[in-house]
């Protein structure tokens, strides 16, 4: 099991400096290569300033989703700026910058590497540390502008690199697998704890690197895809040997230990007063602004397998919409934890907010009595409570027709649920549920997605990866001689395709950009650029507070405008303007 330990990502870096004589001392007040790699205990010191790379948690990465189909924010009525074409070249950006911080620290770290302290293992290990870093920096580049400058060495002030043009996509991608491919075979394999990355962590990363990689090139009509997608089962593969699904869905997300889950390869540590998060609190509060669409809550199977496009009494307005305990009965457990279940009680109980009762009808309890068998733990209950442990009354909870309090409130009706958690309460922005970075459940997908891109996915690789992952939501293995044909399927992707997307989008459902990065590979951001809708209801229960689409008297919630179409040169980010002005031979991305 390996780790981020934030304790000693968050030491300065204390490294004695040798001296020589009093003319070419080394400067007393900065760290210089001469004394930071002069043993493997300060490589691997040196190593842990790579990890803040990794923030699962971090509210802006979060938000990312926002800009697919399956995330909505409750407090922007205006539409995201990626799907309304209000994006403008920007003078800079640390989506730029940021890896190539990465990418020059660990060409630091590789110059260093034939060093005599270090035995040849050590130096086979720490180079395939560096190396697995800078790919993670150069995937960052590669998803958001496709072809960029590569640099194998570190850059002075009169490197012929800064006036370099624009790599190819080819060479880019190409050298990320060769490092990887490296460091895969050279890595630390032995399982100690002080080396966070290992050779599982590696080809968890290759996994999805390579996904990407070969689904972007077979959608967006470049050669050379089935390198990637053979790389990526192969990567994939290796992971799951010996392993499989076990313990909670909610456990990886609301755990304040992920040290002992065999599911997760990697993950941020946090510890309080030290290096804590304030994901769990926005959820408790009314600053936290996740939302599902109906489109994502229609996602979840009903427990026997059956798409709810496939029964016939979930149509528009019919009781299944109309009511959430029928809208929530027998789904996918997954759901329940990703989405506030509906309850109502009464709170407020002696006039004490932290005290509630049941409500006089029985069936209002239903998913609070359900919740417990799912969850294993008391870390997530209903009814749910602010961070201070004031309950709410009832779910779900809309921002414009609460019961006199505004936190834990929704827009569309499915407040997002998935990293609510009791750990902490009492205390605000000071979160210490573990972020997994790398877990289990991503590699069994992308394994499965890989599988059927190369024409090889069968019933056996389902058995392995599809149907544990809806095992542990309670849901029927998939059998694909017998798939439930989704009446609601892009009629354009193939039915266990579709069942494949499907699940992929279930178990990453709101963990950072998973889903906008999926449709932005797929070239399917047309998925996004529909109307973004909530629940079902009845304007007038709600003193016509709540708008319905159409403006009618009763429908599916809408506060969002309809994108236009989305374009081809948005698959692309912009180069920042002032990066084209340092160096004259950089390129901008078509359309920009």
């Amino acid at each position: 099991m390996r780790k981020i330990n934030k304790l000693i990502m968050a030491m300065a870096v204390m490294l004695t400096i040798s001296c020589v004589d009093d003319l070419e001392r080394l400067p007393l007040d900065q760290l210089v290569e001469e004394t930071t790699f002069t043993s493997n205990t300060n490589f691997k010191t040196y190593a842990w300033g790579f990890y803040n790379i990794f923030n699962p948690f971090d509210l802006g990465f979060i938000n990312q989703d926002w800009n697919s189909d399956m995330l909505v924010s409750s407090n922007n009525n205006n539409g995201q700026n990626w799907l309304h074409q209000r994006i403008t070249v920007p003078a800079s950006s640390g989506d730029y910058t940021a890896p190539y911080s990465i990418i020059r620290r660990a060409n630091i770290m590789l110059r260093n590497i034939d060093n005599p302290a270090l035995s040849e293992t050590q130096q086979n290990h720490w180079k395939s540390v560096a190396l697995f870093f800078r790919s993670v920096a150069y995937f960052k580049l590669l998803q958001k502008y496709g072809g960029v400058i590569w640099v194998e060495e570190f850059i002075g002030e009169d490197s012929e690199l800064l006036q370099a043009p624009r790599d190819t996509r080819d060479l880019v991608a190409s050298n990320i697998l060769r490092d990887l491919n490296y460091a895969v075979e050279n890595i630390n394999k032995d399982g100690s704890d002080d080396n966070s990355v290992d050779t599982d962590v590696v080809n968890a990363f290759l996994s999805r690197f390579a996904l990407f990689e070969g689904t972007w090139r077979k959608y967006h009509n470049l050669e050379g895809g089935e390198t990637y997608l053979r790389a990526s089962a192969t990567a994939s593969e290796a992971v799951m040997t010996g392993k499989s699904i076990t313990g909670t869905y909610d456990e990886l997300f609301n755990s304040d230990n992920l040290k002992s889950n065999s599911n997760v390869l990697l993950y941020r540590e946090h510890v309080d007063q030290v290096l804590t998060h304030a994901l769990t609190s926005r959820h408790r509060n009314s600053a936290g602004n996740w939302d599902l669409t109906k489109k994502a809550a229609d996602m979840y199977l009903y427990k026997d397998g059956t798409p709810v496009g496939a029964n016939p009494d979930f149509v528009s307005g019919a009781m299944l919409e109309r009511d959430p305990y029928t809208e929530f009965r027998d789904r996918d457990e997954r759901m329940l934890v990703t989405v506030v279940p509906p309850f109502r009680v009464k709170r407020n109980v002696g006039g004490n907010q932290r005290v509630w009762e049941f409500h006089d009808d029985p069936k209002h309890r239903e998913f609070i009595d359900i919740m417990p068998n799912i969850i294993g733990n008391t870390t997530k209950q209903l009814p749910s409570s602010n961070h201070t442990g004031f309950f709410v009354g009832t779910s779900p909870h809309f921002r414009d027709f609460n019961e006199g309090h505004g936190f834990n409130v929704t827009r569309t009706g499915y407040k997002s649920f998935k990293y609510y958690d009791q750990l902490n309460t009492g205390r605000q922005n000071n979160d210490i549920s573990d972020a997994p970075v790398f877990r289990l459940g991503e590699v069994l997908l992308n394994y499965a997605e890989a599988k059927f891109e190369l024409g090889e996915f069968n019933q056996s690789v389902a058995d392995k990866t599809i149907s544990p992952l809806r095992a542990r939501g309670g849901v029927a293995p998939l059998n694909i001689a017998a798939i439930i044909d989704d009446p609601r399927r892009d009629s354009s992707i193939d039915p266990v395709l579709w069942e494949i997307r499907r699940e992929r989008a279930i178990e990453l459902m709101f963990e950072g950009d998973y889903r906008w990065q999926d449709l932005r590979r797929w070239k399917k951001m047309d998925y996004a650029a529909e109307k973004k809708l909530g629940r079902w209801i009845v304007a007038a229960d709600y003193n016509n507070r709540l708008p319905v689409d159409g403006d009618a008297a009763e429908g599916y919630i809408s506060y969002w405008p309809t994108p236009p179409a989305f374009p081809d040169h948005y698959y692309l980010f912009p180069i920042p303007s002032d990066e084209l002005l340092l160096n004259s031979n950089l390129e901008q991305n078509p359309g920009w």
